[in-house]
């Protein structure tokens, strides 16, 4: 399963953790120092969620950020009861 979002594509990104060693000049020392580069990925936020899309509710997988903009419209609440079971 790709972790792309249906309505506005974010998709992982490329980065990278950077490690520093030593004291900033600002506090006394002799200013920091990259030791180190490690790459990884920043996620979207995804969310499966039930939308209406072309009439029919079906389950998407958005990004957070997409439901916060209301990009997408929650299909409405049933409202009917189950039928009572009869009894002999």
């Amino acid at each position: 399963m790709s972790r792309i979002c249906e309505l506005t594509g974010k998709r992982p990104i490329k980065g990278s953790h950077i490690w520093r060693s030593g004291k900033a000049k600002k506090k006394g020392g002799i200013g920091t120092h990259v030791t180190a580069v490690t790459k990884r990925r920043f996620m979207p936020n995804l969310q499966r969620v039930k939308a209406v899309v072309d009439g029919e509710v079906r389950y998407i997988r958005v990004a957070a950020s997409a439901i916060k903009k209301g990009l997408i419209t929650k299909p409405a609440k049933r409202t009917w009861k189950k039928p009572e079971a009869k009894t002999k």
